[in-house]
């Protein structure tokens, strides 16, 4: 079997990680692109409406764009295809008079069903209380993924993989400030479901490093890293690649309700095998070399 020197690519790969992570620090700064949050965490109105026939949402966007709405610009509203002819619009409003303004030129200039429009304001103190217990929850699960591997392992391995997850999730959300695609409570799911993939992989590993520290005691930690990572290797790539197969195919086919959150899990399946091959090892190789060679490592 042909052994793969992962730990010997790290000078390559580290310089690219250092850059997709800094482009996405850039990146997330309101004042250059930012976060695209969604109403769940801006506050506003959604409406979902029942259309007789299917309906262009350009035509349904220009007309929001004719009614005066302040300093929100309506026709930027997102306008997402449900099942039918079913149509879910969002936007960052609050004002009662403006939604029967949309109310009104919707029943007036499109084929809208009897009773088929339907409304949901959510108010902004409850937007960042649901903002502030979703990125609470991505920290909290940090935190107790540190204290879990430093008890099964040492600090040194839970530094890795927390590390790893870190380099994982700042990856997905430059993507998503780029691409600017929504945040939503769905898209924090996805993020949460990030963490848990990538520090899946990244234990699978280090359980069969400290397997063969023990093991193979003539070895160095350098060759006993990059044993135990080929030792994983076929598992680590049949894994992601039957994760990613029905994740694209959501992608694709799941519409734009679940694009966000799919988007998220793609990201996260890619980027969560790359980091627990790059990342989280180089990171135990070179504490380990610090605190002493290979008697600390075991």
């Amino acid at each position: 079997m042909r052994q793969f020197d992962f730990l010997g690519k790290t000078k390559v790969f580290l310089p690219i990680s250092l850059l997709l992570i800094v482009i996405s620090m850039i990146v997330l700064i309101p004042g250059v692109r930012g976060l695209r949050m969604g109403i769940d965490f801006t506050g506003g109105m959604e409406f979902t409406v029942l259309f007789t026939e299917a309906v262009d949402t350009a035509e349904i966007r220009a007309a929001l764009g004719n009614i005066p709405a302040g300093d929100v610009d309506l026709a930027k509203s997102v306008i997402q295809d449900a099942d039918g002819n079913k149509k879910i619009i969002t936007m960052q409003l609050d004002d009662s008079d403006t939604a029967d303004d949309v109310v009104t030129m919707l029943q007036r200039d499109f084929p809208v069903q009897a009773q088929g429009i339907s409304r949901r304001l959510i108010g902004q103190q409850v937007s960042r209380e649901l903002a502030e217990k979703g990125w609470q929850s991505i920290l909290l699960a940090l935190v107790a993924i540190l204290v879990y591997i430093s008890w099964r392992f040492r600090l040194r391995y839970a530094v890795g993989a927390v590390v790893a997850i870190l380099h994982d999730v700042i990856i997905a959300l430059g993507v998503f400030a780029i691409f600017q695609v929504e945040i939503n409570l769905a898209t924090i799911a996805a993020f949460l479901t990030i963490v848990g993939y990538s520090l899946n992989d990244t234990i699978v590993i280090y359980d069969r490093i400290r397997e063969n520290l023990k093991l193979e005691k003539r070895k160095s930690v350098f060759e006993v890293i990059n044993l135990s990572v080929n030792q994983s290797l076929s598992r680590t790539l049949n894994t992601s690649i039957t994760t990613f197969i029905p994740v694209i195919i959501l992608f694709i086919f799941g519409g734009a309700v679940l694009r966000g959150f799919s988007l998220a899990l793609l990201i996260g399946v890619v980027v969560g095998t790359y980091s627990s091959m790059y990342i989280a090892n180089p990171i135990l190789y070179a504490w380990t070399m610090k605190a002493g060679g290979r008697k600390a490592a075991k």
